[in-house]
């Protein structure tokens, strides 16, 4: 089985992607979502890897000096076609009526589905390093796994509206 890392580097879109944001150097950053997640369940399938319907980027800027719209044009100066959308998760507790996200990693720990909790970025050596409170260990082995911070319906929306089993039949899902 092939490593995340192994995956991400043999991936030259997601690499230049992960080089655009590293470019930024914004604080406690990471690529996440189903950057990471896509790309595993597609390796796990057999398939090219997907195309993104957007780029998750997430930072940590607690005194808010960075604005997520300018972020987002910036990206979208190096790679127009690429649908960014970059959040500050020291300000996503708010809307997700949680307690205050102490960083990035953090923040991850309160999203819906556990294997879409892992992050990728290239520090400041160009080395690749994920973030994964949940670990990786249930997405490299295929599983869906409902967080139990979030509401179940809400797991059960996204599972639905994503599609996710039509296009990973293979996923178990764990509830």
């Amino acid at each position: 089985m092939k490593t995340i890392e192994t995956m991400l580097q043999q991936d030259m879109q997601r690499m230049l992607l992960l080089q655009a944001v590293q470019a930024l150097q914004l604080p406690d950053c990471f690529i996440a979502a189903g950057f990471v997640r896509n790309l595993v369940w597609d390796h796990l399938h057999g398939y090219t890897p997907t195309s993104l319907n957007d780029v998750d980027v997430i930072y940590y800027d607690k005194q808010q000096q960075l604005v997520p719209e300018e972020l987002e044009r910036k990206l979208a100066g190096t790679l127009p076609d690429v649908n960014w959308q970059v959040k500050n998760q020291a300000v996503m507790h708010s809307r997700n009526q949680d307690t205050a996200y102490q960083n990035s990693t953090d923040a991850m720990r309160y999203w819906p589905e556990k294997e879409t909790a892992v992050g990728a970025r290239l520090n400041s050596n160009k080395q690749l390093e994920l973030a994964a409170p949940f670990g990786v260990r249930s997405l490299l082995e295929g599983k869906l796994t409902h967080n139990p911070l979030r509401s179940k319906a809400v797991f059960e929306q996204r599972l639905a509206s994503k599609q996710w089993l039509k296009k990973w039949p293979k996923l178990e899902v764990i509830s």
